[in-house]
């Protein structure tokens, strides 16, 4: 019997993708910045996490001591806030185990429900991490009460779901947190052949002044090398540098890394997986086979191919750091409900604002919308000459107020018709074109100067006027009371739709009120 030799696998175990999900403030980036051992928190705005962002962890180890890797973990770090519902998605979709956040002392929280939501439907593994169980309030037992409610049950509540507490603050039960993930994981047991061609997804995409177009990209099999030709939806790119998360460059990089990548020809959109191809003309088909792919946004598709007339439009151009900014601002306007009024993007883009925004902003009767982003200085001279609103904003609930606001601006304002008495016409003296004076007597409230009035006969109303002068006993006065004789001039507000006025006629006294609406 002749010997056989084994074939040379190339398949390794890869780090596992974590994505970390919870309720805004529940304490995951504080999580992160301990596991990391960098300050990242307060250098969002507000203290909130606004983009995906992607971190390798070694656990266990001395930095630079891990042979093989499954020591390691990738951490996607996911915003909390409802407006970034689609990026925790996708930041899920891509994970291989879950850390569910709840905070101590506040328990399940909307986004908790949505964050739970997603982990079932990606049918991901899960790992429960209670937080803040330092401060006052902390409950965990309401806790696991709660996650019980919505049919999560922890290991000590007769279920499976592994559950750790934690204090980011005082940095207790972090790593027995870590330790939980890679058991998850091992059970998972994740291997990638590495001779396979490098794919992945983009989490993230913007401008680089200095580097042009610039992607965050998470290897999912393969090797990635520098040189290589890559294609991520339509855009074609060959990779011109790679950085780990850290900012050190990289000639190669496997599965479960995350790379910054430059060298695109374009922005890629975030969420486009992408693959590596032998050479330039194998990318040009391919992205060429792309090219019909469902836009990410839907701002062009159902901006200009659907404005109803009956409505009123706020006209946008809208820039913003990063391609997921633009996901979540789309979201959020997703919210904004009317019936009357609705808005429309005439361009959006990643970058400054720069003089075309501007133009296009003219040219479709619009204002610029900037988020993250600065505005070039000869963008705000061109603004300023002609008259273009250029509102940028560091915090997106702050831009969409802003919106909502200039939307409800839109709105025709409620008119309230407040009467302030009755006056009934006893004679007639003189009439033309523009007026008409008239004697009567104040039969309810009173008469005002300034005032406008309903000529009403028979129960109908058939013109309104303005109450110009008024007499009393051959003096002008400001208002005539209940009960009193008066003469008056009646101003004729429409010539076209005028009439005589009668004996016998009543005037309905009033004043109007503008206010505005909200949305």
């Amino acid at each position: 019997m002749p010997d056989i030799k084994p074939t040379t696998s190339n398949t390794e175990h890869r780090p596992p993708i974590v994505v970390v999900l919870g309720h805004v403030d529940h304490g995951k980036t504080s999580l992160l910045d301990v596991i990391r051992k960098a300050n990242i928190a307060s250098g969002e705005s507000g203290g909130i996490t606004q983009h995906i962002g992607a971190y390798q962890a070694v656990v266990g180890l001395p930095s630079g001591d891990l042979p093989k890797g499954d020591k390691m973990i990738t951490f996607l770090d996911t915003p909390g806030h409802e407006a970034f519902s689609a990026i925790r998605s996708r930041g899920a979709k891509v994970a291989d185990v879950a850390i569910l956040v709840v905070a101590a002392d506040e328990g399940v929280k909307p986004q908790t429900q949505e964050a739970i939501k997603i982990i079932k439907e990606e049918k991901i593994p899960f790992v429960v991490a209670i937080s803040k169980i330092d401060k006052p309030g902390a409950n965990v037992q309401k806790v696991k009460q709660d996650l019980a409610g919505e049919e999560v049950l922890v290991e000590d509540w007769g279920g499976t779901v592994p559950v750790v507490e934690i204090s980011a603050k005082q940095k207790t039960g972090i790593n027995e947190l870590l330790d939980m993930v890679l058991l998850v994981a091992e059970l998972e047991d994740l291997k990638e052949d590495l001779s396979l061609p490098a794919m992945g997804v983009i989490i993230e995409s913007n401008l680089d002044k200095r580097r042009g177009y610039v992607a965050t990209a998470l290897i999912r099999k393969g090797i990635l090398s520098v040189g290589d030709w890559i294609v991520a939806g339509a855009v074609v790119g060959k990779v011109k540098s790679m950085e780990d998360f850290t900012g050190n460059r990289l000639d190669t990089a496997g599965p479960s890394q995350p790379v910054l990548i430059t060298g695109w020809t374009n922005t890629p959109e975030i969420g486009r997986e992408f693959t590596t191809a032998l050479d330039k003309d194998s990318a040009q088909v391919l992205a060429a086979s792309n090219v019909d792919l469902t836009p990410l946004f839907s701002f062009l598709k159902t901006s200009h191919t659907q404005i109803d007339p009956a409505k009123k439009y706020l006209k946008l151009v809208i820039k913003t750091d990063v391609s997921s900014s633009l996901e979540a601002i789309e979201m959020a306007l997703k919210h904004i409900k009317s019936e009357e009024v609705m808005y429309t993007v005439l361009s959006y883009d990643i970058g400054a604002v720069s003089d075309s925004d501007v133009r296009s902003a003219i040219g479709g009767g619009g204002s610029v919308i900037g988020f993250r982003v600065p505005v070039e200085t000869s963008a705000r001279k061109l603004a300023e000459k002609e008259h273009v609103s250029i509102a940028t904003f560091d915090v997106i609930y702050e831009l969409i107020e802003h919106i909502r606001k200039e939307m409800a601006g839109l709105l025709t304002a409620e008119v309230r018709r407040e009467v302030l008495g009755k006056v009934k016409i006893l004679a007639l003296f003189k009439k033309d074109s523009r007026n008409q004076v008239v004697g009567g007597r104040v039969l309810s409230g009173k008469l005002v100067r300034g005032a406008l009035c309903d000529v009403q006969r028979d129960g109908k109303s058939l013109m309104l006027a303005k109450v110009g002068q008024v007499q009393q006993a051959k003096q002008d006065v400001p208002e005539v009371a209940e009960g009193l004789e008066t003469g008056m001039r009646i101003d004729i507000i429409d010539s076209k739709s005028a009439i005589d006025i009668e004996v016998g006629d009543i005037l309905e006294i009033y004043q109007e009120e503008s206010i505005a609406r909200t949305l």
